[in-house]
Formats: C-alpha cells, sequence, structure tokens
C-alpha cells in the first residue's frame, strides 16, 4: 500500500473521475486505474465499480478513502514534524481558517510571520467551519484559526483572541429594527455566524424573513445596500462601521462573546509553535 496508490484512491474520491484525478495527480489515467486496482487485490475487496462510462467508489472504497486521507496527513504532519525538529525556521505550517478570520485576523499576522521566518513553506486554507476542522482531524492541517473546535476533536487549544459577534445594518434599517420583522441576511449553512444567527434566533422565538448569500463579503455589503440586518464579527466592519456605511443594531442580548481559536493536533509540529508564539506575543492574544 504505497503513498501514491493511497493518493490515487483519495483523488479519485475528490474528484469523481478517472481522468479528473489523474489531471490532479499529474499522471496518466491508466496509472491511477492501476493503483486503485492493486489497492483491491490487496485489501481483497471491491473499492470502485462501474457506472456508465466511468467508475465510482463502493461503499468499501468510501470508507477506505477516508483512512487512507487520515494515513496520507500524518505522513505528511510527520514529515513537517521532522523538519521542523530540524529547523523550525524552515520547516512547512499548514494553516487553515474559516474566511472571516482568514480575511480580517490573519493578514497582519501573516506579513510579520513571513517577515520574521522568510524560509518557512507556509500555506493557507480558507473554508467554512466543518471544513476546516476536518482538514485538522484528518491531519492535512497543522493549525487552525476559528471560533472554538468541536466537542469530541483530538485537539489542543494553543491561544485564544476576543471577537464580539454584532448586528449591524444600514443607518435607516437600524431606525426601524424589528426582531421579528426585519429582515436577516446570514451566509449558507455550515457557516458559523449562520448557526450562532440562527440559534440567537431561536433562543428570542424571533423568525424573520431570511435572505441566504453566499460568502461573508455579500452579506456585509447587502446589510450595507440595505437587505437586511446581518449578525457578523467585530471583526469583519471596522471600516464599514468607521464610514458610516453600516452601524450596530441595539438587539437584546448582543453582542455576543465568540473568541477565535488557534488549535492544533495533540502534539504541534516545532513550525506551529513559532507561529503561535509570534500570536501570543501579541497583546490580544492569549493562552
Amino acid at each position: 500500500m504505497t503513498e501514491s496508490r493511497l493518493r490515487a484512491l483519495v483523488a479519485l474520491a475528490d474528484t469523481g473521475s478517472v481522468r479528473a484525478a489523474a489531471r490532479e495527480l499529474y499522471v496518466t489515467e491508466s496509472a491511477v486505474s492501476a493503483s486503485v486496482s492493486a489497492l483491491s487485490r490487496e485489501l481483497d475487496v471491491a473499492l470502485v465499480r462501474r457506472e456508465g462510462r466511468g467508475v465510482r467508489l463502493t461503499a468499501a472504497g468510501d470508507v477506505y478513502a477516508s483512512y487512507a486521507r487520515q494515513v496520507l496527513g500524518l505522513l505528511a504532519q510527520g514529515r513537517a514534524a521532522a523538519r521542523g525538529a530540524a529547523d523550525p525556521a524552515r520547516g512547512p505550517l499548514r494553516l487553515a481558517a474559516v474566511t472571516t478570520a482568514a480575511d480580517h485576523v490573519l493578514p497582519g499576522v501573516l506579513a510579520a510571520f513571513r517577515s520574521r521566518f522568510p524560509e518557512v513553506e507556509l500555506t493557507l486554507s480558507v473554508g467554512p467551519r466543518r471544513m476546516v476542522w476536518e482538514l485538522l482531524s484528518s491531519h492535512t492541517s497543522d493549525l487552525v484559526l476559528a471560533g472554538r473546535p468541536p466537542s469530541g476533536l483530538d485537539a489542543t487549544v494553543l491561544a485564544r483572541r476576543p471577537n464580539s459577534l454584532v448586528v449591524v445594518a444600514s443607518p435607516d434599517v437600524a431606525a426601524s429594527f424589528s426582531l421579528d420583522e426585519t429582515p436577516w441576511v446570514m451566509r449558507e449553512r455550515g457557516s458559523g455566524t449562520r448557526g450562532a444567527a440562527e440559534e440567537y434566533l431561536a433562543e428570542h422565538r424571533a423568525a424573520p424573513r431570511r435572505l441566504v448569500l453566499g460568502s461573508n463579503g455579500a452579506v456585509v455589503a447587502g446589510a450595507a445596500a440595505g437587505l437586511g440586518v446581518a449578525l457578523v464579527s467585530r471583526d469583519a466592519v471596522g471600516a464599514e462601521l468607521a464610514a458610516g456605511h453600516l452601524v450596530i443594531v441595539p438587539a437584546p442580548g448582543l453582542p455576543l462573546d465568540r473568541p477565535w481559536h488557534a488549535v492544533a493536533g495533540p502534539v504541534p509540529t516545532p513550525t506551529t509553535l513559532l507561529f503561535v508564539n509570534l500570536l501570543l506575543d501579541a497583546p490580544e492574544w492569549s493562552r
């Protein structure tokens, strides 16, 4: 069960076709098919089945692909730990962050880290909270910046930063705000702020109309344009508040305290700890 065979199976699972998997791995289609067939023989179980002109993973293939992701992640993490142990300032660092943190919290930190440690191989994955926690649990990210980690995740919180969720709106919408009547502009399902907004409305037994937009930037712009109110991180709307395009709505029970968390696996790599120590040098971050 070589690493290349496991990568072929995972690429097939992720892309849904042999052609796309081959393109992603920069190999031939026959190489992908041969790798998956070899895995099937070793396991003595069918991992794919024919479907039309293509192939699809079987139930066994789906299960095994999830384990293969973790194996590949652990191998990458092991390489990172070994290289970081030899010289933390030259090791790799795989960061993941939810969109708001990536847009409004990380840029200055990344610039400072890059200036201090220019030879670290730095990558950043950005997505909704479910995606970034899956990256950590599958060992394909060294450090996640997001809200509170889900229960049951084998992880270590290394640093925290205050984060307040506030309801914002254009001045005109704010002047006539009603918890039940004013529309709410929200992110898609899976977003942390979407979940917080739904919990807040349920707690206050309010059922306003909702408009779902596909990104944090679109939600902020929609609120500024007068489409409704939005529950957002205070970090995400500093410029709009300063310019007067948005105002904070004095809704009951707000703001909500939802700190940012910097979270690693049980054994952070030395290069990860370099990044966390830089975070902790800033007064707004703490353990």
